[in-house]
């Protein structure tokens, strides 16, 4: 049956040209669509659970809100590990990671499930404010900081408070809606909101409270559905229906400082602005961004997982190209980090490679069969095989990273033995006299059950690497079956592609003339000599077999000792045009002081990169 394979084709050249123009247009469509990044997705699968207890302290927001949602959510199915962050404003953040291989949506209803459950649990403010839980997406893709400009007088024309609602408000939703982003957030985040500024002397001497005052806001500031004039049923002679509207919740300061706190035994009022009063501010003023020394504010954009990097990023700078031309005067904006032009140069740079790979493949074929009729057709069965790889990639969701090229790279000298043979044995064939389809047809049924061998064991190799538990495995598994899908095709090439092209095109080799021929010539002239020094050396070893021995074996140590001594790691260190600083200040310091000891602790490295 093996035998028949290639006969079939050989005999049907329109077959064999039909399924290599399919290879090549499943493999050249699926190739643009395969996403780009640097790296396999490695990382867990993380959900993120956030709540804020307004007003607290980190150990009280620890015992009645982090330690609550950790219980609860301690249960969840397939959770490797949880790590969670109480700060002392009362924000809490737990992270919860599941196994890569998890889908995200299934581990977000999962912990929110849990959550759910505990919510009852739960002090009143945080139940109001609302527990988030949400996917969190591992890869920062792009990073723009909005800033001010200076006005005549040397101030900045906009605060953060203006520069992070506008962001928030005219921004953030058109880039979420870009295609390939995942989530994007405000870093240093102000919005806009009514604080309120208690004297407590003056709420002492009223016999009041600062919880007086929240009952009271909370009380008076609702918005609530007043009702219609002239809803049915009514009187027959009534002609119309009026919706009515009631001023419920307060919009300015002034309406804020006249909610009523107290009413005294004379009737006499206390009204919030007799006890403090009411401005507009930020909700949150504990993080400082600055962008080259300007007060700024940063929008993260992150990227889905399974899209494409470069893309979702050229359409986030698209997009903001587009916004910024509607910027208010004096508001700019920059790309303060951009990951994806590492990825862009890294992967460019393995493309480069993957070329030069297989020009030298294609000289070197040439040169040792020194016929162009035989070098055409392993030339051409090498970017079928590989570019039908780029299919098989495609259908089990890999991504085309550092790791998949570096597996076509090496692809590419493994998929040109098969076709080398086939050539090389019809040649062999043809210049015995035959014609070359009969060639072809004699050739192949001595080679089809040695192709097929040597390509299920080179498969063999690479196979078992697919199984690796964990990260290793989740990193090494495209770069193995990227491989054996070359070889696959490329073994379908040889019993197919090869032995039918050679049928038609290939010819008895004549001799060379003019400058061609004197290379092949003097090439050969070398290329023999070196042949038989070669064989000249194996002799000599042969008579020396018992010294050669004990070589090898010292050969096997030292190899063995310098794997021991080589420095090893996961995956080589590269210099991505970046660095991080991190400054952890005294405990219970202000963020005056934090931002003081940054700026004096970051002024030598400033200098030194200018």
């Amino acid at each position: 049956m093996l035998l028949s394979i290639a006969d079939t084709f050989i005999k049907r050249p329109v077959l064999t040209t039909v399924c290599t123009v399919l290879i090549l247009l499943i493999g050249g469509i699926a190739t643009p669509l395969l996403p780009l990044d640097k790296l396999p997705e490695m990382a867990l699968k993380q959900v993120t659970v956030t709540a804020n207890y307004l007003g607290t302290d980190a150990k009280t927001a620890e015992e009645n809100v982090t330690t609550v949602l950790e219980r609860q959510i301690n249960g969840t199915e397939q959770v490797v590990y949880m790590s969670s962050q109480t700060t002392n404003n009362g924000d809490t953040t737990i992270n919860v990671s599941f196994p890569t291989e998890m889908d995200r949506n299934t581990a977000q209803v999962l912990v929110q499930n849990n959550v759910a459950i505990a919510q009852s649990n739960l002090p009143e403010e945080v139940s109001r404010t609302g527990v988030i839980t949400q996917k969190q997406s591992p890869t920062i893709t792009l990073a723009y900081a909005f800033y001010p400009e200076k006005d005549n007088n040397g101030k900045f024309i906009y605060d953060n408070v203006f520069i992070s609602n506008y962001v928030d408000r005219q921004v953030l939703d058109e880039i979420k809606r870009i295609e390939g982003v995942g989530s994007a957030t405000i870093v240093g985040e102000r919005k806009y909101a009514m604080r309120i500024w208690l004297d407590p002397n003056a709420l002492a001497a009223r016999n009041l409270t600062a919880q007086d005052v929240i009952n009271a806001i909370s009380e008076q500031n609702i918005q609530v559905g007043a009702g219609r004039i002239g809803q049915q049923p009514t009187p027959s002679e009534q002609q119309y229906e009026i919706a009515l509207r009631a001023n419920g919740r307060f919009t300015t300061p002034a309406e804020a400082e006249d909610i009523v706190v107290k009413v005294g035994e004379n009737n006499t009022l206390t009204r919030v602005k007799d006890v403090g009063r009411a401005e507009v501010g930020a909700q949150d003023y504990s993080t400082i961004n600055l962008f080259d020394g300007l007060p700024s504010v940063i929008l993260l954009s992150y990227q889905l997982p399974g899209t494409n990097a470069w893309n979702t990023a050229k359409l986030i700078k698209a997009k903001m190209a587009e916004l910024e031309a509607n910027f208010p005067p004096g508001l700019k904006t920059a790309v303060a980090l951009d990951n994806t032009l590492f990825v862009a140069a890294s992967l460019d740079e393995a493309f480069k490679t993957l070329m030069e790979a297989i020009a030298l493949v294609f000289l070197v074929i040439f040169i040792f069969l020194q016929d162009w009729r035989t070098t055409i057709i392993p030339a051409i069965a090498i970017p079928v095989s590989l570019i039908g790889a780029m299919a098989c990639a495609y259908a089990l969701g890999f991504t085309l990273n550092q790791l998949t090229l570096f597996g076509i790279i090496l692809a590419t000298g493994l998929v040109v033995d098969d076709g080398i043979v086939v050539v090389e044995a019809i040649a062999a064939k043809l210049s015995q006299g035959m014609r070359p389809l009969q060639a072809a047809l004699d050739a192949m049924e001595e080679l089809t059950g040695a192709v097929i061998a040597t390509s299920v064991v080179l498969m063999a190799v690479f196979i078992p690497v697919t199984f690796f538990p964990g990260t290793t495995g989740i990193v090494y598994k495209q770069f193995a079956l990227i491989i054996v899908f070359s070889i696959a095709i490329s073994t379908f090439n040889a019993l197919s592609f090869s032995p039918s092209m050679s049928a038609i095109i290939m010819r008895r080799q004549q001799e060379v003339h003019g400058p061609l021929g004197w290379f092949f010539r003097w090439f050969n002239r070398i290329f023999d000599w070196f042949k038989a020094l070669y064989v000249k050396t194996v002799k000599f070893l042969i008579r020396i077999r018992l010294l050669v021995i004990p070589v090898f074996v010292a050969g096997l140590v030292a190899t063995g000792w310098i794997y021991q001594i080589t420095p090893q790691g996961f995956i080589p260190e590269e210099d991505q045009g970046y660095l991080f600083a991190i400054v952890e200040a005294p405990a219970g310091v202000s963020l005056n002081y934090t931002f003081d000891l940054v700026n004096s602790d970051l002024a030598p490295i400033k200098i030194d990169l200018i």
